[in-house]
C-alpha cells in the first residue's frame, strides 16, 4: 500500500545535467512540504478543476487509551549520517519472553510472519541487519508451528535489538470504503485514474555510480524529460479523454484520503465491492495537508486528525480543493481481485497484526515489538508494507483493517514510546555483544 517521498532531485543537476528539468525522487517518504516547482501546462481546452460535493461525515477519532511505554535502551547517539539501521547502531535488547506479548497479538504475528517468509527469503535485506540465509530456520519452523504456540516460537527462534535510539513514532492507516461507480453517472464525477503509459521510471543508478539506489519519475516531451502532472494540472483535465479510468468516486475529499491510505474499497451503487490497490504515483513529493493547517493556525492541535482534516475541507468544498491541490502527489490505482490489500511484501496485510516501516532501518518481513504512550498498537507487528511518510529508525505505520473501528483508531493514530526489532539469533549474535 505504499505511499510517497520528499526527496527532490535539484541537488543531481549538477551530477547529471541531463535530468536538470528532471521530476523528484520517486516517493517513499512523505511528512513535509516539498520544494516548488512550476506545474506542466494541461492541455488546451481542459475541463476546470471540480468541486468537492461533500456525501460523508468525517466521523470520530477514537480516544486514545493511554498507557505507560518502556523507556528505550541507553544507547550511544546514531551519527548524523546514517542512511541504515546498521549505521544507526544497533544494541541486543531483552528476551522476548520478558517483553510481556500475551498469546493473542503472538498468534496474529506468527500468521503474518508465516505469511511474509515466501517473500522475506527472497529479498535482499537493505538494512544491513540480516544476511542470506539468517532466515531460514525461523521461516522453516513457521510452517508447521501451531498457532496456539506462538510465544514459544518468537521466544526460541528470535532475539531482540533497538536500533539507534530507540525512539518510536507510530501513526496509523485503514482500508478506506468510499462511494463510487465503475462508470461515470450523475453524483460520481471525481475519476480514478490507473497507471498512464507516459509515466516513466528512471533507474538514476544506471548513468552514475554515486546516484546508486536513486530513482525518479517523469514523462517525455520531446527530447526533454519532465516532471510528471502535478495534482492541480491532472484535476484540470491533464489526463482526461485517455481511457485511464478505472472507476469514478462520489467524494473528491473521500478519495484523497484513500490515496493516502494507498488502497481500499470502492462500494458500488450496486451494493458490489470494488477492490483497488496501489499501481504507481507520479513522481512529485507528497505535503502533508494536516501540518500545513496546523501551521496556518486553520485547524488547532487536536484537530489534525484525518476526521479533523475532512470536516474543514468540507466546510467549504471550494477552499477544500485549493487545500489538496497543495499536494502535488497523485497515485495511480488498479483492480484487485485476489486476496488485499496487499503490502510492498506482495502478500495480504493483515489488520493489528501489519506495520509499515522504512525497509532501510527494518527487514520487511521482521517482527516488531512496540511500546507506546497510548495502549492501542502496543505488542507484536510484522513488517510488511512501506509508507510514504515512514521514513528513519523507529518509525512505523500500524494497519487496522477496514470498518469505521479501524477509521476511527487509524485516523487519530499518533503514539510515541520505544521500539525493538526481532532478528534471528545467528543475525544478533553477529550485530551485538552484550
Amino acid at each position: 500500500m505504499a505511499r510517497a517521498s520528499l526527496h527532490t532531485a535539484l541537488g543531481w543537476v549538477l551530477l547529471f545535467p541531463l535530468l536538470s528539468g528532471c521530476a523528484s525522487v520517486i516517493p517513499e517518504a512523505a511528512s513535509r512540504p516539498a520544494t516548488s516547482r512550476p506545474a506542466p501546462t494541461p492541455p488546451p481546452g481542459a475541463p476546470p478543476s471540480y468541486t468537492p460535493r461533500p456525501s460523508e461525515t468525517g466521523g470520530v477519532a477514537a480516544k486514545p487509551i493511554p498507557a505507560t511505554p518502556n523507556p528505550p535502551l541507553p544507547a550511544p547517539a546514531p551519527p548524523a549520517t546514517a542512511t541504515t539501521a546498521v549505521d544507526a547502531g544497533v544494541i541486543a535488547g531483552p528476551e522476548f519472553n520478558e517483553l510481556g506479548v500475551s498469546a493473542e497479538r503472538a498468534t496474529a504475528a506468527l500468521k503474518a510472519f508465516r505469511l511474509s517468509c515466501p517473500s522475506l527469503l527472497r529479498r535482499a535485506d537493505t538494512s544491513g541487519l540480516t544476511q542470506n540465509g539468517e532466515w531460514d530456520e525461523s521461516c522453516a519452523a513457521a510452517k508447521g508451528w501451531a498457532d496456539r504456540d506462538a510465544t514459544n516460537f518468537f521466544s526460541r527462534y528470535f532475539g531482540t535489538v533497538q536500533v539507534g535510539a530507540g525512539t518510536a513514532f507510530v501513526t496509523g492507516y485503514y482500508e478506506p470504503e468510499i462511494a463510487a461507480s465503475r462508470d461515470k453517472r450523475p453524483g460520481y464525477d471525481v475519476p480514478i485514474y490507473r497507471r498512464p503509459a507516459d509515466l516513466v521510471d528512471v533507474d538514476l543508478g544506471l548513468f552514475s555510480k554515486d546516484l546508486q539506489g536513486k530513482k525518479i519519475r517523469g514523462r517525455v516531451d520531446g527530447s526533454q524529460f519532465l516532471p510528471y502532472y502535478d495534482r492541480a494540472t491532472i484535476e484540470r483535465g491533464a489526463l482526461a479523454g485517455r481511457g485511464l479510468e478505472i472507476a469514478w468516486a462520489a467524494d473528491a475529499a473521500e478519495f484523497f484520503f484513500l490515496q493516502v491510505q494507498g488502497s481500499g474499497r470502492l462500494r458500488l451503487p450496486d451494493g458490489g465491492i470494488m477492490r483497488i490497490g496501489y499501481d504507481s504515483q507520479n513522481g512529485r513529493d507528497y505535503v502533508g495537508i494536516g501540518k500545513l493547517l496546523l501551521d496556518r493556525g486553520a485547524l488547532q492541535p487536536g484537530q489534525a486528525s484525518m476526521q479533523g482534516i475532512l470536516d474543514y475541507l468540507r466546510a467549504d468544498p471550494v477552499r477544500g480543493a485549493a487545500v489538496m491541490n497543495e499536494n502535488p502527489s497523485w497515485v495511480f490505482f488498479r483492480e484487485l481481485t485476489g486476496p488485499g490489500p496487499l503490502g510492498a511484501l506482495g502478500v495480504p496485510v493483515t489488520g493489528r497484526a501489519s506495520v509499515a516501516v522504512d525497509p532501510k532501518y527494518v527487514p520487511l518481513g521482521a517482527p516488531v515489538f512496540l511500546s507506546l504512550d497510548r495502549a492501542e498498537p502496543n505488542g507484536l507487528w510484522i513488517a510488511q508494507d512501506t509508507g510514504g511518510a515512514i521514513k528513519g529508525a523507529n518509525r512505523f505505520d500500524s494497519f487496522w483493517g477496514a470498518g469505521e473501528a479501524a477509521r476511527a483508531i487509524a485516523g487519530g493514530m499518533a503514539a510515541r514510546g520505544s521500539a525493538l526489532l526481532l532478528l534471528p539469533r545467528a543475525s544478533v549474535a553477529r550485530l551485538t555483544v552484550r
